[in-house]
């Protein structure tokens, strides 16, 4: 298996060098040293302690991912007549790298029905368009979808609008992601966010990393892994996958790391089956149990359901749990032992939980195990959900989601004297299935790539084409905006956060607000994503109490967000004090839950269906290290060795007993499509299981989705393997 050896360090400082030559060496440095939040990931960094720093005050706080970023907002606008030279047909012959790097948008894009070409138009004639579509549609026919990359004041002014206009199909990108973590976490523990923060991550002596691969997707987490090594601790992973970035990275920011091959990241390291987090957590809960080494005074003091939790382990015998998850007793009970003897442990995972038909069980399963030993209500232990975007934690925060929690439903009718709608709204998948439908007559997007985001894409592509009105709010083109465009479809250029000319704020994972001053760009046509939202709701709803004028100043919209969103009281100031704070009652230190019963709730687990077939394989859909969501940076994969995208990761058993040689072409089918051309290569992966790249291998995701959460199984795909194209 050619697994790169050497994983980040120089890679990542060539790549820096490679950007601020590109973009020019001014260019690159002011936009990393501006007081502005990281664009990527949501583990955050910047604002106003400078560019590079995070609320610990951790200096060169910068990632490959984050400078990835700040590329493709540097480049210059897209050429005016470009358009007229590319029609849509020539601009779906290029892969999502090249339309992510042919520049900025400008001026807004317009199309019609049956045109071959998208056309700018001015931003007066594109206002005109929507205000008037806006003013002819049924509320009930429309819905509203937000990216995490959007700031939270236009967050704020985005849903607060769709439910003046007179809807609640109001979501974010987390329905496709996260959102399993919130609904588990809400029912056992009261909160469906970080119950740690920062310095509690740096006091633990025990860090589980399940389901998640931070090297990838969230690189600066890596650092405080190595740290936790470093003073004796213990890194646990749990993935199918041997991850070569989570078994060494060498740490540009940190000299040691840099200087050497690459510093040890997981102590120990399990590879279940794709599917069977929950057979592995029972595992260890089981080993806790039988041996008594189980926190009685906290289970007893602040929990409640241990009972029926306790005689469901003990029923389930480890037979069971080897069959299920393929890993030997020996092995579970070894991160057990290691489990039972930590005295700060934090939690954390990622897709890999939430991405499954039983997201939410997993997550349970998380702070089931948390819950024995008392890693719950106080300082240095707990809970951390790896989120991805920069901003959708705050955006979820601030209220983009179709049922409002009642105490900021409350607030909003008590601030603004107004009656909100109380109709149920639509989650993510429900906009595909009732747009699939006919029920769908416009759809406003602000940021993201939908089409690229969402399983079963033929299933989504026929959904976004009954749109017959679509605007897209973003600052470069994707392949959201060429494929499910039949109708009318209006592309408005925003700026980055970095260009904005007033203020915005970001939530990180930690519960942590920052505020970012926004700046000067090379892009003078596109607008801020609250002006866009103003100038409309104004219009459209021109005889309501509320003046939308008033919050094209960003200082209204904060005040209003003070007095409406629990825990952000201090953002009402922010504007004089320029003081970062963190989201008031989220971080557990004390064991006061907000569940109905003042406790948290153990919840019994079942052991997922036994997925082993011989004739099929399960395809978990991933990132590469070149890439952030659905925008591809770099068609390279680095740090698994892989130098395009159309592969197919194998365990090199399976791939013997097919007969498959390296490199080999094969095709992947099920029931909903099929994938061709694609080469088969040997990598280390649980026996039974492949890994596949997202958004390509979409395709094959069915649209089924997790019950209580409404996440599709992204990371748990039956499929059937063939050689050769079909």
């Amino acid at each position: 298996m050619k697994n790169s050896p050497y994983i980040g360090g120089w890679k990542s400082i060539y790549y820096s060098l490679h950007v601020a030559s590109e973009v020019g060496l001014g260019s690159f440095y002011k936009s990393i040293t501006s007081k502005n939040t990281c664009k990527t990931c949501a583990y955050g960094m910047g604002g106003q302690k400078g560019g590079m720093v995070n609320e610990a005050n951790d200096s060169l706080e910068i990632c490959k991912k984050s400078i990835q970023a700040q590329l493709t907002d540097l480049q210059p606008a897209i050429p005016y007549d470009f358009f007229g030279k590319n029609s849509i047909e020539d601009l779906l012959k290029l892969r999502p790298r090249e339309l992510e790097r042919l520049g900025r948008l400008d001026l807004p894009l317009f199309k019609r029905p049956g045109d071959s070409h998208y056309v700018p138009i001015s931003w007066e004639e594109t206002l005109a368009k929507i205000i008037e579509k806006f003013k002819n549609t049924l509320p009930n026919r429309t819905f509203f979808y937000s990216s995490g990359r959007s700031s939270n004041e236009a967050a704020f002014v985005l849903h607060l609008f769709a439910r003046l206009y007179g809807t609640n199909n109001v979501n974010n990108c987390s329905y496709y992601c996260h959102q399993a973590s919130g609904v588990g976490m809400t029912a056992t523990v009261g909160t469906g966010t970080a119950t740690v923060d920062l310095a509690d991550l740096k006091n633990s002596d025990l860090i589980f990393v399940i389901g998640a691969n931070p090297a990838s997707n969230h690189p600066r987490f890596v650092t405080e892994l190595l740290h936790c090594r470093r003073r004796g601790g213990k890194v646990i992973v749990i993935n199918p996958v041997k991850e070569p970035g989570l078994v060494k990275f060498a740490i540009p920011s940190d000299v040691r790391s840099f200087l050497s091959t690459g510093s040890e990241i997981a102590s120990h390291y399990l590879q279940p089956k794709i599917g069977t987090d929950v057979a592995v957590l029972m595992g260890i809960s089981k080993y806790l149990i039988e041996n008594e080494l189980v926190d009685t005074e906290f289970i007893e003091n602040f929990t409640d359901g241990y009972l029926e939790f306790f005689k469901n382990i003990i029923k389930t015998n480890w037979q069971e749990i080897e069959l299920n998850c393929g890993l030997k007793k020996e092995e579970i009970i070894e991160v057990a032992a290691i489990y039972s003897q930590a005295k700060n442990v934090v939690f954390t995972w990622a897709m890999g939980i939430t991405h499954h038909a039983n997201g939410v069980e997993n997550v349970e399963a998380i702070v089931n195990l948390a819950m024995l030993r008392g890693m719950l209500g106080r300082k240095n232990a707990g809970l951390l959900p790896l989120r991805g975007h920069s901003n959708v934690q705050g955006v979820g925060s601030i209220g983009v989601m179709p049922t409002l929690k009642k105490k900021i439903f409350e607030n909003i009718e008590r601030h603004f004297q107004i009656k909100l709608p109380t109709t149920t709204g639509w989650d993510t998948m429900a906009c595909m299935d009732e747009a699939k439908a006919g029920k769908v007559d416009l759809a406003f997007i602000m940021g993201g790539n939908l089409y690229g985001s969402n399983p079963n894409q033929k299933y989504a592509e026929v959904a976004l084409n009954n749109i017959p009105f679509k605007v897209f709010l973003n600052t470069t083109l994707n392949e959201g905006h060429l494929k499910g465009i039949d109708g009318e479809v209006l592309i408005l250029p925003v700026l980055a956060r970095d260009e904005e000319k007033q203020k915005t704020t970001q939530e990180s994972m930690f519960n942590y607000v920052r505020l970012s001053d926004g700046g000067e760009g090379k892009i003078k046509k596109a607008k801020s994503e609250v002006e866009i939202l103003v100038k409309i709701a104004n219009a459209v709803l021109p005889d309501l109490v509320i003046n939308f004028e008033a919050f094209a100043k960003h200082e209204n919209v904060r005040k209003a967000i003070a007095a409406i969103i629990p825990g952000y009281d201090a953002i009402g100031e922010i504007d004089q004090t320029n003081e970062e704070f963190q989201v008031g009652g989220r971080t557990m230190h004390k064991t006061n839950f907000e569940t109905p019963t003042g406790k948290a709730q153990f919840v019994v687990n079942k052991l997922t269906e036994n997925t082993d077939k011989k004739e099929s394989f399960r395809l978990m859909t991933v990132r590469s290290e070149g890439q952030f969501n659905s925008i591809v940076y770099e068609e390279e994969d680095a740090w698994r060795g892989q130098k395009d995208r159309d592969v197919i990761l194998m365990n090199p058993q399976d791939m013997a007993e097919k007969g498959f040689s390296e490199n080999q072409i094969i095709s992947l089918t099920n029931e909903i499509g099929q994938l061709n051309n694609l080469k088969v290569k040997p990598f280390n992966i649980a026996k039974g299981c492949i890994l596949g790249y997202y958004p390509e291998t979409n395709i094959l995701v069915p649209s089924k989705t997790d019950p209580r959460s409404k996440t599709p199984a992204f990371k748990n795909v039956e499929v059937f393997i063939k050689s050769g194209e079909l």
